[in-house]
């Protein structure tokens, strides 16, 4: 655990890009296996135990310190696992205990039965410093928030051992923790791993945002638009007898979608976006999400929710790999198929005909009244390629809308943003009521953070955990997408993807926007 911990440490505390995947690469040189493999697997969010309950480890902590001492320090430093391994008192009889490899963690979590899991982590707390328990805890619990993501863990294992990152997602989902062969491969030890010839996932090609800047240097006869629906992106697989639907991270959905699954009757890789439609009419976004994050869903909800997919692309047909074809080829190829094949539950995305910019841009300044996100530029001749390569794939959103809401809640952060009240919900004016309408955490510089977070402290009403509710006394202009019905907030209403667009301090909360205003802008 020792050198798991140092990493840990180390990427927490490090802000470039570059330097963590270093310390990523330095991990992997210097670790044998298996240990580097589960390291990787944490850092990629492959891991997991479900008897290790955050719950049950506050619980195992005020056994140890008293409960209001550890109830402070958890609202003073704001995150559970560095709380505990600041505040665990170390015993003198333990202090020679031998500490544990990550390894035999993972196994011994792996095979302990529900009742032997807190005694397990009790000892292994005892024989770790403070460092060593943080990086245990962090590790159970599954939050390992260290500014890594997955594809960032892959391209510093990929540029360690020499090899294209896309290869190296191209094999991934056929591999599992602890990734022996994979490390093979990258010190050249093994030819590299076989890529899934079924259901396997295939990395997305994914768009970058499209700046005014960009738009003047680009020329519109080499691009081909389509609209950007407002769902979410999905990978379907049927090869080899085997039926696989992907998120864009490349988890497997599938049996959340058996109205999808059951149409897959053809020897494809398709990519597209989920949808809930109702004859051929695509419902708001807050329709899809009744269905999402759900394993099985109820005969009910596969009726009153039914799945769709509109399709963008046509990857592999049968087993001919058609991503190094031009996307002007691979959407001839698609709509051929589309035809021969006509598999219920799916589309095609129209293609939108332009000659300027300029037109292209009315059009999408009319795609908010359709309940459209905006719009993909795609160039004619563009390779499907896994990333976000600038240049062949533009997406460019409608205009964000904005609100002046009042602030009501604040709560912790993760990670860098344990000890700062950075989760913000607001409100806006029923009568002489405040009622929420969303929560935001972004949108708002480090600067800006540390004066919002001495704001809050200094307006605090009253305060339940890690929730503070404060004075109704600041404004924050929210910029967001649209407006959805929901029941989870007190108003009936939820913004689509808010963020912070500016801090009003010089407005009076009294002059904010009112409940109504965001009832005309319900979508659906």
């Amino acid at each position: 655990m020792k050198r798991f911990a140092e990493l840990v440490d180390g990427l927490v505390f490090m802000p470039s890009r570059n330097g963590k995947m270093r310390l990523i690469a330095d991990y992997a040189a210097t670790t044998p296996d298996p240990d580097r493999g589960w390291a990787l697997a944490a850092l990629t969010g492959s891991l997991s135990f479900a008897e290790a309950k955050p719950a049950a480890i506050r619980q195992l902590a005020m056994e140890r310190v008293d409960p209001v001492l550890f109830g402070w320090s958890y609202d003073y430093v704001g995150d559970l696992a560095e709380t505990v391994a600041l505040i665990w008192p170390e015993r003198p009889e333990r202090a020679n205990s031998q500490p544990p490899s990550l390894t035999e963690v993972v196994d011994a979590l792996r095979t302990a039965r529900r009742a032997e899991v807190m005694g397990l982590i009790e000892g292994w707390l005892d024989s770790l410093d403070a460092s060593g328990r943080f990086a245990l805890l962090k590790l159970i619990t599954g939050s390992l928030r260290v500014g890594v993501s997955a594809r960032l863990a892959k391209t510093a294992l990929a540029e360690w051992g020499g090899v294209e990152v896309d290869a190296l997602e191209e094999c991934w989902h056929g591999l599992t923790p602890p990734y022996e062969p994979l490390f093979a491969w990258l010190e050249g030890k093994a030819g590299p791993p076989e890529a899934s010839a079924g259901a396997g996932f295939r990395p997305l090609m994914l768009a970058t945002p499209l700046e005014e800047e960009d738009a003047a240097g680009l020329d519109p006869t080499a691009y081909r638009a389509e609209w950007k629906w407002d769902g979410i992106r999905v990978q379907l697989v049927s090869r080899g007898g085997e039926k696989r639907i992907y998120s864009r991270t490349g988890d497997d959905i599938s049996g959340a979608f058996p109205d999808i699954l059951d149409h897959m009757l053809f020897d494809a890789v398709l990519d597209g976006e989920l949808l809930v439609a109702r004859d051929g009419v695509v419902a708001p976004f807050n329709d899809l999400q009744q269905r999402l994050n759900r394993k099985s869903p109820t005969a009910r909800m596969l009726q009153d929710f039914p799945a769709w997919v509109r399709l963008y692309d046509l990857l592999f047909d049968g087993g001919e790999d058609l991503r190094p074809l031009g996307f002007e080829e691979r959407r001839a190829r698609l709509e051929a198929w589309r035809e021969a094949n006509a598999p219920r539950r799916m589309d095609l995305s129209p293609l939108v005909p332009f000659a300027s910019w300029g037109e292209l841009a009315d059009l999408r300044d009319g795609a908010r009244a359709a309940g459209i996100e905006g719009l993909m530029l795609k160039r004619a001749d563009s390779p499907y390629v896994s990333g976000r390569p600038k240049g062949p794939w533009f997406k460019w959103k409608r205009g964000a809308l904005t609100l002046d809401c009042v602030m009501m809640y604040a709560q912790r952060g993760h990670g860098k943003r344990s000890s700062f009240y950075s989760d913000y919900t607001f409100g806006a004016w029923r009568g002489e009521e405040l009622v929420p309408v969303g929560k935001a955490y972004s949108g708002f510089t480090d600067a800006e953070l540390a004066e919002l977070d001495r704001w809050v402290r200094n307006h605090t009403t009253r305060r339940y955990g890690p929730v503070r509710e404060v004075s109704a006394g600041l404004v924050l202009e929210v910029a967001f997408d649209s407006v959805h019905r929901s029941t989870r907030h007190k108003s009936g209403l939820a913004m689509r993807f808010p963020r912070i667009h500016r801090i009003r301090w010089d407005k009076p909360p009294q002059e904010a926007d009112r409940v109504e205003t965001l009832e005309a802008m319900v979508v659906g």
